[in-house]
């Protein structure tokens, strides 16, 4: 077993400043957001809403089963992994038993479920949605690897996982098109192959080049299985905002009112990115850091996120029109206003992913949990209540009302629990100049160890 003293050496020489892995991750997303949104298109123009639907419908219930599944094994990983690395090796052995063990056992409870509720499964084919359950397992385990990755600032090898999926589906997807060979059935099977071949890259990583894989541990497995369900059900309310209206939406109005939202969404995703960068890349520091530095990090970090969204958000209000009509095609024009009311919920979810993420790295999953909470709920009562009157702008306008909802209730919860204070996490005029200008100067140069996200604004 590698001793804690050699693990951290290890990474601390991986490690890069705070503000390259950022941008290098943000970087990371922006191409993967690209990318998919080419799929999107090469999809959408083949095979018009109802096709787009289709793919939408059986991608997204895996998407969402999957990570309904991880039980918060993930977040036990990220904690554990970097306050003791010693325990790395038996952790990741512990998730591929975890992962066999929860996604084998969600394929079987959707296949029962919708063989009980026919409706659940929409109009979806049934061996493409038996192709897509087999595959949980593996979409599973993918998530208990990237946290357990990252706790060693290994952000490289997560952003090549991440990328492999978009690459193989755009290249797979575009060839298919022009052969006159693309259909539901290919779409759907590219995805998963590109989602297996992420995992696999993941495997090989923990194996060759991380701690490896060492003997099981059952009092472990107790452990992380115990802190786990804690933070999990914050993420399965998290994953619901996301994801469940396109659920409910393509089963109650049909593929076609799906595909044009799915458009809206898949831009409206594009301003979540920066935040989920910056999550990612300060949970290593912020499980190791005192509380103090945690807040300090966190608050300067979630000022510049909101800054730069802000900038974003404008423009993707004027360039609607372009994106979903002049590059999807007019048939997408109804995406139009479903974008505009989406955009307006990308501050909740910058205060959701980022300072839920700070209370669970503190180890507070709960409250972080009863935050997302209060977005989940107005979710739920919101998609129920405006989606069969009024389709995708209703699941809009439910998403962009529950996010922030859930944005002012976590933000109230990080002061109120690691004692910050509300005016640190306000943007300041003057930090968006010099955030941009260390931005241009980390695109110039790779700093090789910083101490912490300090480098954001000092």
């Amino acid at each position: 077993m590698v001793g804690n003293r050699s693990v951290d050496a290890a990474a601390a020489v991986r490690r890069s400043s705070f503000l390259t892995t950022t941008l290098l991750t943000y970087g990371t997303n922006l191409v993967v957001s690209f990318l998919s949104l080419l799929n999107v298109l090469v999809v959408s123009r083949t095979l018009g809403p109802v096709g787009r639907g289709d793919v939408v419908f059986l991608t997204a219930i895996a998407w969402l089963v999957s990570n309904l599944s991880t039980v918060g094994i993930q977040e036990a990983n990220a904690n554990l992994a970097g306050a003791e690395p010693g325990l790395r090796r038996a952790l990741a052995t512990n998730s591929l038993v975890f992962a066999a063990l929860f996604g084998t056992a969600a394929a079987g409870a959707l296949t029962l479920l919708i063989a009980l509720v026919p409706a659940v499964g929409g109009d979806s084919d049934p061996g493409l949605r038996a192709l897509t359950f087999s595959s949980l397992p593996v979409l599973v385990l993918a998530v208990y690897l990237k946290f357990l990755v990252q706790a060693d600032y290994g952000f490289l090898v997560t952003n090549a996982a991440w990328l492999i999926t978009p690459v193989a589906n755009l290249t797979v997807n575009g060839l298919l098109a022009a052969v006159g060979l693309l259909s539901v059935g290919t779409a759907v099977a590219t995805w998963i192959g590109g989602q297996v071949l992420g995992a696999a890259l993941l495997v090989w990583y923990v194996a060759r080049r991380l701690a490896g894989f060492g003997r099981p541990d059952l009092r472990l497995a107790g452990r992380t299985l115990g802190f786990g369900v804690k933070s999990h059900a914050g993420r399965v309310m998290l994953l619901g905002n996301y994801r469940l209206d396109q659920w409910i939406l393509g089963a109650v109005s049909g593929a076609r009112e799906l595909g044009l939202y799915s458009v809206a969404v898949a831009w409206a995703e594009a301003l979540w990115q920066l935040p989920t960068a910056l999550a990612a890349v300060q949970r290593p520091d912020v499980v190791r850091a005192s509380v103090r530095d945690a807040v300090r990090q966190a608050s300067m970090a979630f000022r510049a996120a909101t800054a730069v969204t802000l900038v974003l958000a404008v423009a993707f209000v004027a360039a609607a029109p372009i994106l979903c009509v002049t590059i999807f095609g007019e048939s997408f024009r109804g995406s139009i206003d479903d974008l505009r009311v989406l955009v307006t919920g990308a501050f909740g979810v910058v205060a959701l992913k980022q300072l839920s993420n700070v209370l669970t790295g503190r180890g507070k999953p709960t409250l972080a949990s009863a935050a997302i909470g209060v977005s989940f709920l107005a979710t739920v009562v919101l998609d129920i209540a405006l989606i069969p009157s009024y389709g995708g702008l209703g699941a809009a306008i439910a998403s962009s009302i529950s996010y922030t909802a859930g944005g002012i209730a976590v933000t109230a919860i990080f002061v109120r629990s690691l004692g910050g204070r509300l005016d640190e996490l306000v943007p300041r005029a003057r930090e968006l100049p010099l955030f941009v200008r260390r931005v241009r100067s980390g695109l110039k140069r790779s700093a090789p160890v910083a101490e912490s996200a300090d480098e954001l604004t000092s």
